[in-house]
């Protein structure tokens, strides 16, 4: 089972007391910079955010709403745990970082328990190394500071995963499983049912049938006690999706399994289509920094795939991967729940005693390092480069330099020391060097791109021109959900009369918020209701998630 026991031996200090609470560190010091000053991000996290309030508010934890508009896309986990976490920090009324910290949990929760699968696996040198990877890389630093799934889906698959890992990887005449086990596998396949429907029993079950295909058989899998089993994981799963199930009349399995999933399953859902090999040539960026290591670890692994452990891996990843890939609707975190998978090899090959990553001089090592240095020398320049895009002030442009900067020398450092064959030192710089990279970027550059949080300065533009500590607001062409979730959930969305029936229904506290493009078109709304209205207020920016310039107007009745 540990194919790296001359590495392990290097590392004794990997198996010490320090090893969880220096992980738990690491991952505070990769993730809370920005966690706090970031505000809520279109479109995602305000909208699983705004309905997660939107249960504290009605006190329904079974529907899930966004508005008045019924939300049947993922299960309510998710909901559940950021309206939990949002009822300890202020309740209805939380900031966004506290519907945050489930994503935080996750992705620490993630991270801790790498390091425990590949101490299972490979021993406890590996499974830290690889747990330090897995925190530095880059979409994982995205998904924890986000209020959805993701992360915490991630948590379920490992520690699913490490119980399938524990059943395949024991020996041939090892007794059953204890309880503890199997609870855990399949609590773990019911939690990820009510967190993000079928995916985890896609990972999960990819794996065990990659692993019966290559071994001609899957006699381990009885371990597993299939049939108590089954009856932990639909008592997990089954309540709430009866619940549901009820109280929509099977709408939202309609919507969800009929609507939301069988669409990304057939065409490019929400503008999010790309073709086959996207998560290939993506990867160096998501994984980033650690990519490196994983292009190099590609020759090590193949030549150890008959190994347990690195088959276990493998079968992690490729057939998962393969759907991926097929699927037409992508997006960057689909791949998350590979990434422990592929931070276990590259730790398993990097510390291999001689350095089992890719020889030096050849393609395969060429190849993986030039696409590294691309990528680290792309992100150096667009952190660098972000601020003068935008527009935003020379604050935000000394931080974006410095990120830049950081970033490129996350890639130098990471090609010189692996061109040397020091894959400790490898892990070190790259690890050290991201983590500055990440904390300006996170805590100094992105808080500071005012053009770009244009929901926040619409709020703040309200409440100042109307003098209402909570104005009624109404918006036309502007209507991202990070809106509702800084407005209130009363907050309306529609067109120009509706939004000159708000104005005249609060005089007072009534504002409404108008794209350029409608002004016109919203004074002769106002005028046919009556209402002499003024310009209170003009927020310009960047709408990102239409990647164009946006003028929003302020208006109120006149007074």
């Amino acid at each position: 089972m540990n194919v790296n026991g001359a590495a392990v031996a290097g590392m004794e200090w990997a198996h010490g007391a320090l090893r969880y609470p220096f992980l738990i560190a690491l991952c505070l010091a990769f993730f809370l910079p920005g966690f706090f000053s970031m505000p809520p991000i279109d479109r995602d996290e305000a909208r699983f955010a705004q309905a997660s309030r939107q249960m504290l508010e009605s006190g329904d934890f079974v529907n899930i709403s966004f508005q008045d508009q019924p939300r049947h896309k993922k299960p309510a986990g998710i909901y559940w745990l950021q309206a939990a976490s949002a009822s300890l920090f202020g309740g209805a009324d939380a900031p966004i970082w506290a519907y945050r910290v489930p994503s935080l949990v996750g992705a620490t929760g993630a991270v801790l328990l790498t390091a425990w699968l590949g101490t299972l696996a490979f021993g406890g040198a590996v499974g830290l190394a690889a747990a330090v990877a897995l925190a530095a890389s880059l979409v994982l630093g995205v998904e924890a500071r986000m209020a959805k799934t993701d992360a915490m889906l991630l948590l379920i698959v490992v520690a699913a995963q490490g119980a399938l890992a524990r059943a395949y990887l024991a020996a041939r005449d090892a007794p059953p499983l204890g309880l503890a086990w199997i609870a855990l596998f399949w609590g773990a396949l019911g939690l990820g049912i009510l967190i993000k429907g079928p995916i985890v029993l896609l990972v999960v079950g990819a794996t065990a049938g990659a692993l019966a295909v290559a071994d001609r058989g899957a006699p381990w899998l009885r371990r597993l006690r299939p049939k108590l089993g089954a009856a932990i994981m639909l008592a997990v799963a089954l309540p709430w999706l009866v619940a549901i199930g009820i109280a929509t009349e099977g709408r939202f399995f309609s919507g969800s399994v009929g609507g939301d999933l069988w669409s990304k399953l057939l065409s490019g859902r929400e503008s999010h289509g790309a073709p086959p090999g996207y998560y290939l040539a993506s990867f160096w960026l998501t994984f980033w920094p650690f990519s490196l290591l994983a292009g190099l670890a590609v020759p090590w692994a193949w030549a150890r795939r008959r190994a347990p452990a690195v088959r276990f891996c493998l079968a992690w990843i490729v057939p998962a991967w393969l759907v991926f890939e097929l699927v037409p609707t992508k997006l960057p975190h689909y791949t998350l729940p590979l990434l422990p998978a592929i931070a276990l090899i590259a730790a398993a090959a990097a510390l291999e005693p001689g350095d089992g990553t890719a020889r030096r001089g050849g393609w395969r090592w060429w190849l993986p390092a030039g696409l590294f240095g691309l990528v680290s020398l792309a992100l150096g320049l667009a952190l660098a480069g972000l601020p003068w895009i935008t527009g935003d002030g020379p604050r935000a442009a000394v931080a974006g330099a410095v990120a830049g900067a950081a970033a490129l020398a996350t890639g130098a450092a990471g090609l010189a020391w692996a061109r040397r064959g020091r894959p400790r030192a490898v892990f070190a710089a790259l690890a050290g060097a991201a983590l500055v990279m990440f904390a300006v970027a996170y805590q100094a550059v992105l808080p500071a791109l005012d053009a770009i949080w244009l929901s926040p300065r619409i709020v703040a533009a309200a409440r100042g021109a109307s003098g209402c500590a909570r104005p009624a607001l109404a918006a036309v062409g502007y209507t991202e959900p990070s809106l509702v979730f800084l407005a209130g959930t009363q907050t309306v969305l529609g067109d120009v009369d509706a939004a000159a029936r708000h104005l005249a229904a609060d005089p007072r506290c009534g504002v409404t918020a108008i794209d350029a493009r409608h002004e016109a078109a919203f004074a002769e709304a106002a005028r046919r209701a009556g209402l002499t209205t003024a310009r209170l207020a003009t927020v310009a920016g960047i709408d990102y998630t239409h990647g164009k310039a946006a003028t929003i107007y302020l208006h109120g009745v006149a007074r």
